[in-house]
């Protein structure tokens, strides 16, 4: 049963990030656009309930990639809006992603600190 959804969970994340290298080769969306949409993509699936059996088939395979991360926000949306009201559809989505974003800010410091950066060029 584990090796099966370790199976699941790569060849689902594998599709994800085979979609993603597909828009950025054959499309002129940049990488940051393509982000947005599974961002995007993410808070919409979960608005259509279609996430929570998604993640039930397919675990980690769909919430590592930034599908998950929209659903994290948009489930962050919709329990503050319950919760608090209107003022919930400004503070979901961070009370929600808080520590994602934070751990994302702390790697990128971290590396920023440790690798000298330098500029691309063309």
């Amino acid at each position: 049963m584990i090796i099966t959804d370790i199976i699941l969970a790569a060849v689902s994340g594998g599709i994800i990030c085979a979609l993603a290298q597909l828009l950025i080769d054959l499309t002129k969306l940049t990488p940051a656009r393509i982000l947005v949409l599974y961002v995007t993509l993410g808070v919409l699936i979960y608005a259509l309930g279609l996430y929570e059996p998604l993640y039930s088939l397919f675990g980690a395979g769909v919430s590592l990639p930034l599908i998950g991360f929209g659903a994290n926000i948009g489930r962050g949306v919709y329990e503050a809006v319950t919760n608090e009201g209107a003022i919930g559809i400004l503070s979901g989505g961070m009370t929600s992603s808080s520590a994602g974003i934070t751990l994302a800010l702390v790697m990128g410091l971290t590396t920023a600190l440790i690798f000298k950066s330098k500029s691309k060029r063309m």
